[in-house]
């Protein structure tokens, strides 16, 4: 049985045991980690940004449980009476809003022996509201269709996190889907501080939806420690997230991170347990399709053992090309192929 919980500060830590499978030549198998929790706090939280010399909110061992809480939207995203609010989103706020758009992100937190080049595999155990609401939220020149609403449009959306639902103004009931929106390690010191709106090479404002419980993502590592920082929390979203917004809600997150040495990946990739996935992220489509492309043609030739013209058939026959999301500047693309076509083990 593992032990009770131990404050420290704002970080809570208990052993317990893990096994994780070790699925393909990039994925890790550990044993004996440890598990620590991580509040949503002024001291803990950064707003619109990602940045290499941002100091770690603490620093966990390779193969370490975590888990996160994070927190969503400014003073005006904020429900009227009857819905929890977390304290921390309300201290945050008084701490000072900034004034360029950007996502609030807990974190971030270093993973001792992380350095350049190497890769970080977050898998992503559980995801759970931390409130009874959630808000969407149209923009004048914002989404898709930029020029087509010229007045803001913002709705609170109640969520019942029993009944794992959220109601629309009409009646409708959706089913929920949680993820986090933006999950991301420190980008190349060189860059310095860059918006956390457009997602890049480490990851960030990805917004796939794939990327629930049970999923693994893969970011490349650019600073010693990785220094992971997630939020942006979704109660569900589609494809595209079309509007601008998905559900925008606080989320609690369960995580394992791992680094993984000598793999040859320098791009985010992710799995679900059905399938691979490869990303393409770039302001033109027709790019992004190229890149998430010529990054499942290499999986499949490597993980299958046949050539790329065997592997860049089989992407057309049974890849799936989806579009992520389309309102983040940097637009995205994703490819999935069925591990069971592939997979030679």
């Amino acid at each position: 049985m593992a032990e009770p919980l131990k404050v420290i500060g704002h970080v809570y830590d208990v052993e317990g045991p893990q096994n994780a499978e070790q699925r393909t030549t990039c994925r890790s198998k550990t044993d004996n980690a440890m598990s620590v929790v991580l509040k949503a706090s002024t001291e803990t939280c950064h707003w619109g940004f990602f940045d290499a010399a941002l100091p770690p909110t603490l620093t966990i061992e390779s193969g370490d449980k975590i888990t996160i809480d994070s927190i969503s939207g400014g003073p005006q995203n904020l429900p009227g009476a009857g819905f929890h609010v977390p304290p921390e989103l309300l201290e945050m706020h008084a701490a000072g809003v900034p004034t360029i758009p950007g996502h609030l992100l807990t974190g971030p937190v270093a993973i001792a022996g992380a350095m350049p080049g190497d890769v970080l595999q977050v898998d992503i155990l559980d995801v759970a509201l931390r409130q009874d609401w959630g808000f969407n939220l149209i923009r004048p020149l914002a989404g898709t269709l930029p020029q087509d609403f010229p007045e803001p449009h913002h709705t609170i959306i109640p969520l019942d996190a029993d009944r794992g639902v959220g109601t629309l103004p009409w009646g409708l009931e959706l089913d929920l889907n949680p993820f986090f929106g933006v999950m991301g390690v420190a980008p190349p010191p060189a860059w310095g501080r860059i918006s956390t709106i457009e997602p890049r090479v480490n990851g960030g404002n990805i917004d796939n939806k794939e990327l629930v419980a049970g999923t693994t993502l893969y970011l490349p590592v650019f600073a010693e420690g990785a220094l992971f920082s997630c939020g942006d929390g979704h109660g569900v979203q589609g494809d595209g997230e079309v509007c601008v917004t998905a559900i925008e809600t606080a989320l609690q997150g369960r995580f394992r991170l791992t680094v993984l040495k000598d793999c040859d990946l320098t791009y985010p990739q992710a799995e679900t347990p059905t399938h691979y996935i490869t990303m393409g992220m770039a302001p033109d489509l027709d790019r992004c399709v190229e890149m998430a492309l010529r990054d499942m043609i290499k999986l499949v030739s490597q993980q299958a053992g046949i050539s790329r013209e065997d592997a860049y058939m089989l992407c057309s026959l049974a890849g799936d090309l989806r579009i992520t999301q389309t309102v983040n500047h940097e637009k995205g693309v994703h490819m999935m192929m069925a591990k069971n076509l592939i997979d030679t083990a």
